[in-house]
């Protein structure tokens, strides 16, 4: 007998439901430019990274505001999209 365990699968970060903690499990660096892609490496996002989703604008449009570690950030919209993140 198996018995089956239910792992959500990875999805964008302005998917991820508000103040639940993920970790990125990828980032979409074709979809960024350099300098946007720069900026994340700044930060240090990258895969294994804890995030939470704090904010995210309504009916898909706005900016989005994660924690990364202890700093906010805000990101527009399709920079949540490349981040790809796997609910805790």
């Amino acid at each position: 007998m198996t018995i089956a365990t239910h792992i959500p699968l990875p999805q964008p970060l302005a998917s991820l439901r508000r103040r639940a903690p993920g970790t990125v499990a990828g980032v979409d660096w074709a979809l960024l430019s350099d300098s946007e892609a720069r900026r994340l490496r700044e930060f240090g996002l990258d895969e294994g990274v804890e995030v939470e989703l704090l904010h995210a604008g309504r009916f898909g449009s706005g900016p989005v505001a994660a924690r990364i570690g202890r700093m906010t950030v805000t990101f527009r919209r399709h920079i949540a999209r490349a981040i790809h993140v796997q609910p805790v």
